[in-house]
């Protein structure tokens, strides 16, 4: 019997929907890496994206344990001399609540090209509000 591999033309994609309301940011982040890669089915390949769409609504709801709600910072470079930037986790959380999850998902996936792919399945909405309507995403519970 021969073994299966599967290629971009045969992989199945199936869009699903979360809810972020009161879940802890590292294990919701887990979990949504493990879908985008496409470990959950059967034909996994690990240097194909086989991976699902994923709508996660309610990002200004996700929670942090410990002290991290007052002591997280997420660092960036402007590229720069001198040009590093930092804002803290409850000001994004603030601003901007969908890149919290996205930043969290992102150091989860492979680095490179089939990581950036995975990463642009995840769409992150702050509120329940979301236009992926079409698409007739399924409730996924985690």
């Amino acid at each position: 019997m021969k073994s299966f591999v599967a290629t971009i033309n045969n992989a199945q994609k199936n869009w699903y929907y979360v809810d972020a309301t009161n879940k802890i940011l590292g294990r919701f982040s887990s979990k949504l890496a493990h879908y985008l890669k496409g470990k959950h089915k059967v034909q996994y390949t690990p240097h194909v994206d086989t991976g699902d769409f994923i709508i996660v609504i309610n990002a200004k709801n996700i929670i942090v344990t410990g002290n991290k709600q007052l002591n997280k910072i997420y660092y960036r470079h402007t590229g720069y001399i001198g040009g590093i930037k930092k804002i803290s986790f409850q000001n994004l959380l603030l601003q901007n609540p969908s890149q919290i999850i996205k930043l969290a998902v992102q150091g989860m996936l492979p680095k490179g090209p089939l990581g950036r792919a995975m990463l642009k399945k995840l769409k992150v909405y702050a509120d329940e509000l979301h236009k992926h309507n079409a698409q007739n995403p399924t409730f996924l519970n985690f």
